[in-house]
């Protein structure tokens, strides 16, 4: 892979933010953040940041959270390859 773009339906912003409303007892703060446009293989896309009593609680949140935001904020991954091919990932 060569590079990497990210590109979000006008829905994902509000999406993303009830996807960090939800949370469970014991949890005092979310924070979630997914750049779009171009980045650089390797650079970061989604940041996720969680405050809880316990650092079990927070780490088990996170997963939940990075897991959501994959499976219902309308974002997709488009790869491109050496030669120019690419393929676009999360896209219906």
């Amino acid at each position: 892979m060569t590079a990497l773009a990210y590109e979000a339906h006008p829905s994902a912003e509000p999406l993303l933010a009830a996807v960090a409303g939800r949370h469970t007892d014991g949890v005092l703060a979310v924070a979630v953040a997914h750049r779009v446009g171009e980045l650089a293989v390797g650079d970061i896309a989604v940041a996720v940041a969680v405050s809880a009593a316990h650092r079990r609680e927070a780490m088990t949140t996170c997963h939940a959270l990075i897991d959501a935001v994959k499976a219902e904020v309308p974002i997709w991954k488009r790869q491109t390859y050496a030669g120019g091919d690419h393929e676009w990932v999360g896209a219906c």
